[in-house]
């Protein structure tokens, strides 16, 4: 089974594959052997080979694709858990019960599972230790604790970590909670998300006031649009916190009768009690639409409905293969048997379809697939409980909450005869990576971030190197249509959607999903705060359970990088390619005449469809007096070559600086500064020549200049003075 991309092989061979001393995955085929074979060992002996033929189908073409602790520890025998995430239990408050819950947390990481807690029972700073006379340090003291845990199960070798932090939206120390992603040290291994409750958005609605309490005990009141306003401003400087609206995640649970919900898995799609875990997979719509960019193309709901029902029954059965890292988080999993099935490739899907996402042709699509989905999850759910026995808390009152009072009635009836087999079904994951693995295929239910661009790749030894990536709906395109451009108002992305349009498809999506959806609402960097700020409230109004977004900036930096976007002219400015490994370029040697040591200046440049364009520069000098701002400037100068486009404005800009001091006199020319010398090297690569500075014309009077040489050197107010470079000597 070849993949479309190196990108995908290289994600496989490194994440997925399984490797022994008795052997190794010889091919992605055998991978999907692996998994299929030791899920199916679930099944009754007699019914084995059935669903492992079903599951290995159901595999083929990433039309199902696991979460990627299944891909990579089932069937291996390793000491690892195939369930993605957990929240972790209440932490109590106490210094014996904190470190208890950090031992813990480091347990789960340890084997594979991120992490979720709920730092809120934590009593705020300042605070008083009843019994030792001292004063609590407060929550995101302990919260450092977990990081510097999480660092450590890093560097010990162990998959990269993930950890959702959150407190609620009344704790006295929400403030410094929303504020502490402004410092880029710190919390890196965290997600934060704040708890909002109804009545803090109700108050909020009144522009009304709000207290802060701990263990009913106010601590002070402050107006709740001033608090959020922080909140909001926050996220627009630093991309977080995002927020849960943890009353309607409450409210809105299938299980809400028998466990209550206070954080997330670290991405935010698995609201879950204490100890409870998240078991994820998704449906790769982009691989069921038929006939792509033509009239009749679509999903043949009846094969998504069969889809669905393999995909159930498989991760049902991942309950009963899987280890767990506590003994509390078996026992939750297997009490409710909850699993969360979603979709991956929404957005290319659509484009197949000619639906431009955020459209109302996109929501009506999304709506048909989504309802098919969840109709076909309950169904299979009941028949599986009618054959193995609904989960052990199973409740018939389930069938009055929000999420099946919608169900069609002959689901309703298998469900009052039967009971249902999962306390939850459904969720959307963000599936970065399986998405990638699958031939790039846009991810969840987000839009296409871009259908070109960067990729940094983590590698061993904790550099990064970046790798060009391009959509799959893209490819398809072009295989089908060579070189014929896209229709532009299909094609859109993540970089010419506007929020409205991401919370639009988040919130019909939200309607079908029994758990929450990880998604983010990306923001272009120059939106206006005013026009940013109300992003959390629109999508409360539309019915989202928790929000996140990002908006470019300074602090949190990205994974993905888009390249510069082609400007609107008849000869558009071609993107640049990522750097590569290896660079073109020259390196001009300078003699700068005020100074003992050469500089050197380099510059390479990038190969693309338009031919060389410079990328980068440097300069270096054994004089160190220069060595701050050269490299300051070659930075920024670095900077705008990789933006594309007309560059030459860089050499004039160069060219134009004086040096107060003076300048020098170079190849019978006067060079009024260092950078102005560097301007001429940059003008010279950039095959414009170099600049022809003229010296003013000399006066009879004047003498020849000891440093430029010019015939300009005259005497004012006691002082020989060069008009042309400036050189002063009094006396």
């Amino acid at each position: 089974m070849p993949f479309d991309t190196p990108l995908a092989q290289e994600i496989w061979d490194k994440k997925y594959r399984f490797r022994s001393e008795a052997g190794e995955d010889a091919d992605l085929a055998a991978t999907f052997d692996r998994v299929a074979r030791a899920v199916a060992e679930a099944e009754h002996p007699a019914n084995r080979m059935v669903w492992r033929a079903r599951f290995r189908e159901a595999l083929t073409d990433f039309r199902f694709i696991p979460a990627g602790r299944i891909l990579a520890g089932a069937g291996t025998a390793r000491n690892v858990t195939l369930f993605n995430c957990f929240v972790m239990g209440a932490i109590p408050d106490s210094l014996p019960g904190i470190f208890e819950h950090l031992r813990e947390a480091a347990i789960t990481m340890q084997q594979g599972g991120g992490v979720g807690m709920d730092f809120s029972t934590i009593r705020p700073s300042g605070a008083p230790v009843m019994g030792v006379g001292a004063l609590a340090s407060g929550p995101l003291s302990f919260m450092d604790t977990w990081d510097a845990m999480c660092r450590t199960i890093m560097s010990a070798g162990q998959r990269r970590g993930a950890m959702m932090g959150c407190l609620r939206i009344d704790h006295p120390d929400i403030e410094a909670f929303i504020e502490a992603k402004r410092d880029g040290a710190r919390f890196r291994n965290f997600n934060l998300s704040v708890l909002v409750t109804d009545d803090f958005m109700a108050a909020l609605e009144q522009d009304g006031e709000w207290t802060l309490r701990f263990d009913d005990q106010p601590y002070r009141t402050l107006p709740a649009r001033d608090l959020w306003d922080r909140l909001m401003q926050a996220t627009y400087d630093a991309a977080e916190p995002g927020v849960i609206f943890v009353d309607r995640v409450n409210s809105l649970n299938n299980l809400a009768g028998i466990e209550m919900i206070s954080a997330s898995n670290p991405c935010g799609e698995q609201m879950l009690p204490p100890y409870g875990a998240c078991l994820l997979g998704s449906i790769n719509l982009a691989r069921l639409v038929t006939a792509p960019f033509e009239p009749r193309a679509g999903i043949d709901e009846g094969e998504l409905e069969r889809l669905t029902e393999t995909a159930i029954r498989f991760l049902d059965d991942v309950i009963d293969v899987s280890r767990y890292p506590l003994e509390a988080q078996a026992t939750e999993a297997r009490a409710k048997r909850r699993i969360g099935l979603g979709v991956t490739g929404l957005a290319d899907a659509l484009i197949f379809c000619g639906a431009a996402y955020g459209s109302d042709a996109a929501v009506a699509l999304t709506e048909r697939w989504m309802g098919a989905i969840k109709c076909s999850a309950y169904r299979t759910s009941a028949r599986l409980a009618a054959e193995k026995g609904a989960y052990p808390l199973y409740d018939k009152d389930v069938l009055d909450r929000p999420n099946l009072v919608t169900l069609d009635d002959e689901t309703r009836v298998l469900i009052s005869e039967h009971g249902l087999r999962n306390g939850c079904l459904t969720s959307i994951a963000p599936t970065g990576t399986t998405s990638l693995l699958a031939d790039n295929v846009s991810s969840g239910i987000e839009p296409v971030f871009a259908f070109s661009y960067s990729r940094k790749v983590r590698q061993a030894d904790g550099s990064s190197v970046e790798e060009q990536v391009t959509d799959y709906a893209l490819r398809v395109w072009r295989r089908l249509h060579g070189d014929a451009t896209p229709p532009e108002d299909v094609f859109v992305s993540t970089q010419t959607l506007s929020p409205q349009d991401h919370l639009r498809m988040q919130a019909c999506a939200q309607r079908f999903i029994d758990s929450s959806i990880s998604k983010t609402v990306n923001c272009p960097a120059d939106i206006s705060f005013e026009a940013f700020k109300d992003v959390y409230r629109d999508g409360y109004r539309l019915g989202c359970k928790g929000l996140t977004t990002y908006r470019p900036n300074a602090i949190t930096g990205s994974v993905l990088s888009v390249k510069a976007a082609p400007a609107k002219t008849g000869t558009q400015d071609a993107p640049l390619a990522p750097r590569a490994r290896r660079l073109e370029g020259a390196t001009y040697k300078l003699k700068w005449p005020l100074s003992a040591h050469a500089v050197y200046v380099t510059i390479n440049d990038a190969d693309d469809d338009l031919g060389p364009r410079p990328f980068e520069i440097f300069v270096n000098s054994k004089n160190m007096d220069h060595h701050a701002w050269t490299l300051a400037l070659t930075r920024m100068i670095s900077a705008v070559f990789r933006r594309g486009g007309d560059v030459s404005f860089v050499a004039e800009e160069l060219q134009a600086v004086f040096d107060p001091q003076g300048g020098a006199f170079m190849d019978g020319r006067y060079v009024p500064s260092l950078p102005a010398a560097i301007g001429r090297i940059v003008a010279e690569h950039l095959g414009n020549g170099a600049d022809t500075n003229s010296a003013p014309a000399a006066s009879s009077e004047a003498a020849c200049c000891p440093r430029c040489g010019h015939k300009s050197l005259v005497r004012k107010e006691g002082c020989d003075t060069c008009l042309d470079c400036g050189h002063s000597k009094c006396g």
